[in-house]
């Protein structure tokens, strides 16, 4: 798990965790319902740990009782695709989330954040056919391709069935791998998307129609893995200056090319570990790494583990 979701893990020092959901569209609804189950399924197991809130937009506008503790982790979720909520009550909705130590929004709530400039230069997770929307948003967020994000105190999650993932992944940064462990053995989980991992759509339907050259330097880079190609080659193949296509990275991938390439280059290593018996050096070799003291100090930077660890794990699985 990534070292910024441990930071969670100090909420639970100072009595039961207090959360609060906030509901902007159906009950039925999928980034609801995936993000709900498995933290009532806590709350049931751990009574004593945490305390959940559900409500609607429209009780999240209401003033708060006198002595009421407030919330130390607060999220407003929004379906994708559903009618936007009444602007006065989204707003209401956003000042009460945003009171807890750490909050933020799922699915199109993510957009409404940022339409409301509360997510200005924070990395955001959102779903990729709102990425359109943000155009005419004043307070420009970071978008990147991932399926949830902790950035600071802001957390943003994709919504669809990444909330799955984004609720076990907080259930186990605040109460352990244990309780996690219980929940999706109940729920039939057999593995936990983390938060590294991208949204699985084409990069033409995520990027295309908007930003059409970043979709093309992408797709060289993810088509250029065992030999990489510089950032002045893909600069030049795409046909920007080198500024201009670091300019568009920065912009939509909060990254800059070299890095998002080398992280891009990472996460196969890691499901190559994970899905194959290569050996490690192949698995380097694979992923444009001539050095293994670079691969493994690489791997380690950014997922916390080295190569071996990773394959150990997988051996340790099975």
């Amino acid at each position: 798990m990534p070292n910024s979701f441990a930071n969670l893990s100090p909420l639970t020092q100072a009595g039961p965790v207090r959360v609060l959901l906030v509901n902007a569209g159906e009950a039925e609804a999928l980034s609801w319902s995936a993000l709900v189950q498995p933290l009532r399924l806590a709350q049931r197991l751990l009574p004593d740990g945490l305390q959940l809130e559900v409500c609607t937009l429209a009780q999240a506008a209401q003033p708060l009782p006198e002595q009421h503790p407030g919330w130390q982790l607060a999220l407003l979720v929004g379906e994708e695709g559903a009618r936007d909520p009444d602007p006065a009550l989204c707003r209401a909705a956003i000042e009460r989330c945003r009171q807890a130590a750490f909050w933020g929004a799922v699915g199109a709530g993510v957009l409404w954040l940022a339409e409301a400039g509360a997510v200005g230069g924070v990395r955001i997770a959102l779903p990729w056919s709102l990425y359109a929307d943000t155009e005419d948003v004043p307070s420009r967020a970071i978008l990147i391709p991932q399926l949830y994000v902790i950035d600071g105190r802001h957390l943003s999650c994709c919504g669809g069935a990444a909330s799955l993932d984004f609720s076990l992944t907080l259930i186990e940064a605040l109460f352990g791998a244990a309780l996690q462990a219980e929940i999706k053995e109940a729920l039939c989980v057999e593995r936990v998307r983390g938060p590294e991992e991208r949204q699985r759509v084409a990069l033409q339907a995520r990027f295309g129609a908007l930003q059409p050259k970043l979709s093309e330097a992408v797709t060289l880079m993810e088509t250029n893995i065992e030999e990489p190609l510089s950032t002045d080659d893909v600069a030049n193949l795409v046909g920007l200056s080198r500024r201009q296509l670091e300019r568009l990275f920065k912009q939509y991938l909060g990254s800059l090319p070299s890095r998002y390439y080398l992280e891009l280059r990472l996460r196969r290593a890691r499901q190559l570990l994970r899905e194959t018996n290569h050996s490690i050096v192949q698995v380097g070799l694979m992923c444009g790494f001539s050095s293994g003291s670079h691969f493994s100090t690489a791997f380690g930077a950014l997922f916390g583990n080295t190569p071996r660890e990773e394959r150990q794990r997988k051996l340790a699985a099975s």
